[in-house]
């Protein structure tokens, strides 16, 4: 908390000027903040193992909007992770549902008939009929756009909201920076909510692609390591220590057998998954291997890795997925005061342009 102003505006912000700013803020996300039913335009970012009712939760109870990240759960699971989270908040709240699930319909229908109001697509292009059932159950769609054709394709699909997500971000991540993909589909896409995210950490970051367009931003990183979090200690000390440049995306040693790009943060199991890949790969040239079992081999390296970094606290071998804005992860915060410390530092941020331009004549 207590921000100051930037190094131009010496004297403190007044009242009015507090006033003035937080009312533009509140008219540069309106378009988000009504879309997801809360007083901030603030998304959780959907992170296995993290964000389940503690977390999510605390997201919701502090004004921005939690999201569920299903990710293997069966049915029923969902079902009760999403009662638990009721119990815990009155606020709005979503759930984040892969597509590749083999039961994703199942889970879609878990997700209607416990009235959730909005559901997140994610991992993969949203089959039209999943689109199509959560709209007539009522609920809104929201999907990742990765790039501007696809925006238009999703929008014509009938998703209600997007969130452009930059390769920044933690975890399972694409090609393009957010600088570019804001600047690619911000301008174009007006049709539905844009929300920006990856590498997002300060509220004055998000201001300027509020400013773009944006309707709101997703946040994951900031929040993994937060006091409500159920991450292991040694999870949360691993992001205080970390700077940006430890968190980097999962390396491919040959074409034929693609690795899907994860970020997370250089450890012990990244070496050994690069000394893996090379194994795999000579045994494949020495004919011990077929292709499938090859890949295969490498895929399941990483199997259970993110529940030992963040249950257990191997933050050695597991997967400490997070994003290059870990560098800015001072210290462990209540979501409150996380949240608290975003809206400030865009508030602050908007005094600091008024008096700009009003030195400006």
């Amino acid at each position: 908390m207590s921000e100051v102003l930037p190094a131009e505006a010496e004297q403190a912000p007044t009242q009015a000027e507090l006033q003035r700013a937080r009312a533009r803020l509140d008219r540069l996300w309106q378009r988000g903040t009504a879309f997801l039913g809360t007083p901030y335009a603030i998304l959780g970012g959907a992170m296995s193992w993290l964000s389940e009712r503690h977390l999510v939760s605390a997201i919701s109870n502090a004004g921005g909007f939690g999201v569920i990240a299903c990710g293997a759960m069966e049915p029923d699971r969902l079902a009760e992770e999403i009662a638990a989270t009721r119990a815990m908040t009155d606020r709005p709240f979503g759930v984040n549902l892969i597509t590749m699930h083999p039961r994703l319909d199942d889970l879609i229908k878990v997700c209607l008939d416990a009235s959730v109001t909005h559901i997140v697509l994610a991992g993969g292009i949203p089959p039209g009929a999943a689109i199509k059932a959560i709209k007539e159950g009522g609920a809104k769609v929201i999907a990742f756009a990765p790039a501007l054709v696809l925006a238009k394709r999703l929008i014509k699909m009938g998703v209600d909201a997007l969130v452009i997500e930059g390769t920044e971000a933690g975890g399972h991540v694409g090609p393009v920076s957010l600088t570019v993909l804001a600047q690619e589909i911000l301008p174009v896409i007006q049709d539905v909510p844009v929300f920006v995210a990856g590498g997002l950490a300060r509220g004055d970051a998000l201001l300027g692609y509020l400013e773009m367009g944006a309707a709101g931003g997703q946040f994951g990183t900031r929040f993994a390591a937060a006091e409500e979090s159920i991450a292991h200690e040694k999870f949360k000390k691993a992001f205080l220590r970390a700077a940006a440049r430890d968190a980097v995306t999962s390396p491919q040693l040959d074409e034929r057998f693609p690795v899907i790009p994860v970020r997370s943060l250089a450890n012990e199991g990244g070496r050994k998954f690069v000394a893996h890949q090379a194994d795999v790969i000579r045994r494949f040239q020495g004919g011990e291997l077929t292709r499938e079992e090859a890949q295969l081999e490498i895929e399941h390296f990483w199997a259970g890795a993110l529940r030992r970094a963040v249950i257990d606290g191997d933050v050695e071998n597991g997967s400490v997925m997070a994003g290059q804005s870990v560098g800015m992860v001072k210290s462990v915060q209540p979501v409150a005061e996380i949240i608290a410390d975003l809206i400030e530092q865009a508030v602050l941020a908007l005094v600091g342009q008024q008096r700009r331009m009003d030195a400006d004549g």
